[in-house]
């Protein structure tokens, strides 16, 4: 299977791409590799191989959630630059 370049100013059409000559040829001819890629793909076979989700085996990792050391309030807003009531103060972003 090729794709003609009757197809190639159909798809650029369609990504509204403007393409000259030259371009629409080069396409043509990357496009056409590329399914050359795939049917050598498509030749192999894989019968034997069993199904994957993933290419690598997955595994859930939970970090222990343990108390550690704790900074006063006075120590983390120490830096801010505007605190009310104990509490950070940041700029609006979503307006009413």
């Amino acid at each position: 299977m090729s794709i003609t370049l009757d197809e190639v100013r159909h798809v650029a059409k369609l990504a509204r791409l403007e393409l000259d000559e030259s371009e629409i040829f080069s396409l043509q001819g990357e496009l056409n590799a590329l399914l050359g890629h795939f049917a050598d793909i498509e030749s192999i076979d894989v019968s034997g191989i069993q199904p994957t989700s993933h290419a690598v085996s997955l595994q859930n990792v939970w970090a222990i959630d343990a108390i550690g050391t704790v900074l006063p309030r006075d120590q983390v807003l120490r830096n801010s630059a505007m605190t009310k009531a104990g509490l950070f103060v940041v700029p609006q972003i979503i307006e009413d």
